[in-house]
């Protein structure tokens, strides 16, 4: 793909043949995701919120792929639930992976690209049952034994798999936080999974490219743009390469020559500073100072999406933004953090990395995991009773953008 830029009368000109999609995944927006682990959390009310139907795109997806088509985009990533095709060990439902058929045949007779994830967070239930990633010894082996499954019967409907989604954000929050499933409180646990996790990566890699040897197969990792609370204090500089060390490279260390591509998901910066009367490091608190946030408290800071970018061009492969997006009720905010972190992107290819395509989550107002429906993400608005979706007006300019391939010079002007 030619790297060659060019600000045509002021306006920032992407790549021929960008990718301008959004991204969703099978639990938040499917609905009735029964036999999943997130699903049997809900029921025991271990989380407060139950996405129910959530935007019942099981049954609206060519509502989706309208809306999609509105927005002028040329690709989509969605995620396939392994707990809907294989609700028991060993046993596949036809009937679920005829529907999945049916869902990326309808985008691909539309001219629209497909990157599909195989693993969004969700579990099945015997899969949880069993141990799960952090205490099941075949853990790797059987998400291996799905991915099988799925190829067979959807190789020639996928442009780039995306093998598992943010498992630095899993391990996280099922284990060192312990709000997710499984919720279990153990760093010890919570790395066992994080290594099942690269396994399993480097397991399907393999697989996929054995199946079709010129597939594009990467992951999506959540990245984050690091800084230290004082510039000049040495300990705090420590803090920051090692957070980026391990938040933004360890799962691409452990799988190393094992990515076609880097899926990267960005939301916001940290800063980072020491304790007091500690060795020990601890994060801003940005709602101290007169920041701008978004309305989950995550402090918005487009040139960290620059800084990633510079960042992670050192492994020398494609990079796809397959998540980037604010929850905002203000939709103002939305368009203007829409242009800010679109421009940076053009700014980070000028640079000579090599970004492939932007997927902004999310096309739709979904189901948030812990914090439910709340949080408003997306460029379509949903009516969760009614299940109608109105387009945002940030949806209409992300429209424009897509479909001139560029940044008007006065979008640049008016929300620098």
């Amino acid at each position: 793909m030619s790297m060659r830029l060019n600000a045509k009368n002021g306006n920032f000109v992407f790549p021929k043949n960008f990718l301008w999609g959004t991204a969703t995944s099978a639990h938040q927006v499917e609905g009735n995701n029964f036999n999943s682990d997130w699903w049997q959390f809900e029921q025991q009310n271990r989380i407060l919120f139950s996405s129910g139907q959530a935007c019942d795109s099981y049954h609206r997806f060519k509502e989706d792929h309208d809306l999609i088509q509105q927005l002028n985009n040329n690709v989509y990533r969605l995620s396939i639930e392994w707990a809907r095709l294989e609700p028991e060990e060993g046993k596949f439902k036809r009937e679920v992976m005829n529907h999945y058929i049916q869902v990326l045949s309808d985008l691909k007779q539309r001219g629209i690209k497909v990157m599909l994830t195989l693993h969004h967070f969700t579990n099945p239930v015997w899969f949880a049952a069993k141990g799960g990633w952090h205490g099941y010894p075949l853990a790797a082996w059987r998400f291996r034994r799905y991915v099988k499954y799925v190829v067979e019967n959807l190789a020639g409907l996928v442009d780039l798999w995306a093998t598992i989604n943010e498992p630095g954000v899993y391990v996280d929050m099922g284990y060192n936080k312990a709000i997710w499933p499984p919720m279990v409180s153990s760093k010890f646990k919570m790395l066992l999974a994080f290594f099942h996790m690269a396994l399993a990566h480097r397991l399907a890699y393999r697989l996929i490219h054995n199946k079709i040897p010129n597939a594009q197969v990467g992951c999506c990792m959540n990245a984050m743009s690091f800084a230290s609370y004082r510039k000049h204090k040495l300990m705090e500089l420590l803090f920051v390469h090692l957070a980026d060390r391990f938040v933004n490279h360890s799962f691409y260390d452990l799988t190393k020559d094992k990515h076609d591509f880097l899926g990267i998901n960005y939301y916001f910066r940290v800063r980072l500073k020491q304790k007091e009367g500690s060795w020990l490091p601890e994060v801003e608190d940005v709602t101290e100072g007169e920041r701008e946030l978004s309305d989950v408290g995550w402090l918005i800071y487009p040139h960290g999406l620059y800084d990633v970018l510079m960042d992670l061009a050192d492994f020398k492969k494609p990079i796809y933004i397959t998540e980037n997006g604010i929850a905002a009720e203000d939709d103002t905010k939305r368009e203007k953090f829409l242009v800010n972190h679109i421009a940076e992107i053009y700014h980070a290819i000028k640079g000579g990395v090599n970004v492939q395509g932007y997927f902004h989550w999310s096309l739709l107002d979904n189901f948030e995991w812990e914090k439910g429906f709340g949080p408003k993400f997306g460029l379509v608005a949903v009516d969760h009773q009614t299940f109608q979706r109105t387009i945002k007006p940030s949806g209409l300019l992300y429209a424009q953008i897509a479909q001139a391939n560029a940044l008007a010079e006065e979008l640049v002007k008016k929300y620098e």
